[in-house]
């Protein structure tokens, strides 16, 4: 079963043009996902976009338990003249950097913090050695790049 979490805007989205490749409608769960499916959608160099289809094999750690990573686009892009195949992961900026015990943190927060970066390292690793084997480039969008914030 599906649960919404009512801190995230979250739904369908269904294109306006022909260049979705899913079997289904894109499911959104998050104002990133949907700002990121219109950019796809309207975008003139995108040849065709999709969501969740492509599922990784990774591992936390040299002895970890496989597990499966589901990206959350793949997109190919037209691009001076060549097509370009990218899986994307949209991801919050801070997930993306290591984390740094500052402030009045809780232990636990920290060891969550931590936890989340290494499982995101594990994925994005496993993605790149995916993406060399497939022909794509594998890219990170944060709330820089969709709301073209700069960095601090």
């Amino acid at each position: 079963m599906f649960h919404r979490d009512e801190r995230f805007k979250q739904g369908v989205y269904k294109p306006l043009n022909n260049k979705y490749k899913g079997k289904r409608y894109p499911k959104y769960r998050s104002s990133w996902e949907l700002k990121f499916f219109r950019w796809c959608d309207l975008n003139p160099h995108v040849v065709e976009w999709n969501s969740e289809n492509v599922v990784i094999p990774y591992a936390i750690g040299k002895n970890g338990k496989l597990r499966r990573y589901i990206v959350d686009n793949t997109l190919t892009m037209k691009q001076n003249g060549h097509l370009r195949k990218y899986l994307v992961e949209i991801k919050p900026y801070a997930q993306t950097q290591p984390p740094k015990p500052h402030g009045n943190k809780k232990k636990s927060t920290i060891l969550y913090e931590q936890y989340t970066y290494a499982k995101n390292v594990s994925k994005w690793t496993a993605a790149k050695t995916w993406c060399k084997k497939h022909g794509y480039d594998f890219l990170i969008v944060t709330e820089r790049e969709l709301f073209n914030k700069r960095a601090k």
